[in-house]
Order: structure tokens, then C-alpha cells, then sequence
């Protein structure tokens, strides 16, 4: 029961992590239909940045604000320079947003080196916190399920809301009238690009204080927002939430109860998935 008990808090933490980085990229890729193959890279982004400014400023918080803030001005570049001019053109994008994932990820190499880097949270967030009926829990993993909730419930506001979600839903289905009623459609991407950018460096920051900061971080990332999307369905954030969740119990039980082959586990529910709804859980048809 203990170990049970760790592997579903920690399979918790892992989804609520995932789901911070993939609802981003489901919002992109799903309702923009933006192949933004960079997207690990603003995690990583995030983290670095926020790393830097928390040390600087002995500020967690700002740290977090930082990297969030560095990882959505990193998105509003790649939107502007690179992802602008391709529209409609899924291949292009794809090939210019894995360039630009390289380039930023020898930057970073570059400039950082191959250290494995650690936050430092105050105190009060390190140690651990005992929950009722099942006992202590590492608080940080706690604050991390709460930032998630916190991102999702303030994306949902956005999208269903407010008069900018409803006019980007719109535009999913009829851009050429959205424009013909005089909205800025391009205006309203950049904005929702952003918001997923900013959710992946907010990502950066919260994974890096759970977890740490190293290179390659931004491929693994990247792979399971991937899954996570699939098994969700593209542009829904409950979708992004159940399979964001549905991976990090799988990998948390496979890496307790058969290490060996815990990565299977993750691609066996992706299979299943896609055999009974090819669109994921929660797509549209």
C-alpha cells in the first residue's frame, strides 16, 4: 500500500507537469494547426531562465516569473519570424521548428554546459507534508499538482469565457468569416501561441524545482506532450489533462512494477487509444 500510494502521487506530480507543457501544445497544434515541433525547447527555456533569475535574485517566485515570461517571448518570436509566413504548410513548419529546437538546444548546451542544475524553492515549499490518512508527501510535488490546476482552470476561462476564446474557436472553424467580421485572426493566434508558450515556461521553472534542469530535457518533454496530445485529442484541454494523467500513471507504475519495460507501457495506452478512438478521448470526430 506504500508503494502504491507513492506511485500514484508521483504519477499525479508527473501528469500535472506533462499537462502544463501539453496544453500548450495542444492549443497550437489543435486549434491553430501550428506544427511547433520547438515546443520542449521553451520548457527548457523556462527552466534555465528561471533557474538564472531565482539565483540572482534569491526570488523563487520571480524565477517563475521569468521563465514563464522568457518562454513566452521566445514563443511570440517563433510565431512572428518563423511560423507566420508557413501558414497551411504542416512540412515546413515542421522542418523549421525542429532547426530551431536544435539551435536553441546547442545554445543552451553552450552557454550552460552539460551541468545538471537544482532550484532552490524556500523553505516552506521544501520538506515534505503529511496528507491525512496517507502521511508525508514532498510539498513541491504538492505545489506543482496546484500550478497545474491553477493553468488549466485559467485556460479554460480564456477559451470559453471570454470574447478572445470564442473568437478563436471561431476562427477553427471559418477564418475567412471570423476576418469578414472584422477580427484580427492573426492577432488572436500570436496571443493564444503565447499563452501556450508561457504555460511551458511556467512548466520549466515548476518541473526544474520537482525534478532539475539538464539538457535534453526539452526532447523528453516534447515526446510525451507528443502522446499526451494523442491520447487526448488535439485542441481539447480535458483532453490534455485526462492524457496527461493516463501517461504519468503509466510510466510512475511501470517504472515500480516492471522498470524494464516501462516505457512500453506509455506506448501500449497510446496504441489502445488510437485503436478504439483514432482521434483521442476527447477529439473531435
Amino acid at each position: 500500500m506504500k508503494l502504491l500510494f507513492h506511485v500514484f502521487l508521483n504519477g499525479l506530480t508527473l501528469g500535472c507537469i506533462y499537462f502544463m507543457v501539453a496544453c500548450g501544445f495542444s492549443l497550437i497544434f489543435g486549434l491553430l494547426r501550428t506544427v511547433n515541433l520547438a515546443h520542449g525547447s521553451l520548457y527548457l527555456v523556462g527552466a534555465y531562465v528561471g533557474h538564472d533569475i531565482s539565483v540572482r535574485t534569491s526570488n523563487w517566485f520571480m524565477g517563475l516569473i521569468g521563465g514563464a515570461l522568457a518562454a513566452g517571448l521566445l514563443g511570440a518570436l517563433m510565431q512572428l519570424v518563423l511560423l507566420r509566413k508557413t501558414e497551411g504548410d504542416s512540412l515546413r513548419q515542421a522542418l523549421l521548428t525542429v532547426g530551431f529546437s536544435i539551435l536553441v538546444a546547442d545554445l543552451l548546451l553552450w552557454n550552460y554546459g552539460p551541468t545538471t542544475y537544482q532550484f532552490d524553492p524556500p523553505e516552506y515549499l521544501v520538506g515534505t507534508t503529511v496528507l491525512p490518512g496517507f502521511g508525508p508527501y514532498s510539498t513541491i510535488r504538492l505545489v506543482a499538482v496546484g500550478f497545474a490546476i491553477l493553468v488549466g482552470v485559467a485556460l479554460w476561462l480564456i477559451l470559453n469565457r471570454t470574447k478572445l476564446g470564442i473568437a478563436v474557436r471561431a476562427g477553427v472553424d471559418d477564418r475567412v468569416m471570423l476576418s469578414a467580421l472584422g477580427f484580427d485572426v492573426r492577432s488572436l493566434y500570436l496571443i493564444i501561441f503565447v499563452l501556450g508558450s508561457l504555460a511551458s515556461g511556467l512548466a520549466g521553472v515548476v518541473g526544474g524545482s520537482v525534478f532539475s534542469v539538464a539538457p535534453g530535457e526539452d526532447s523528453r518533454f516534447l515526446l510525451s506532450s507528443l502522446v499526451v496530445v494523442i491520447i487526448g485529442g488535439m485542441g481539447s484541454l480535458p483532453g490534455a489533462a485526462v492524457g496527461a494523467l493516463l501517461v504519468g500513471f503509466s510510466e510512475q507504475i511501470g517504472l515500480a512494477y516492471f522498470p524494464n519495460y516501462a516505457v512500453t507501457v506509455t506506448f501500449a495506452l497510446m496504441v489502445a487509444v488510437l485503436a478504439i478512438r483514432p482521434n483521442g478521448l476527447f477529439g473531435r470526430v
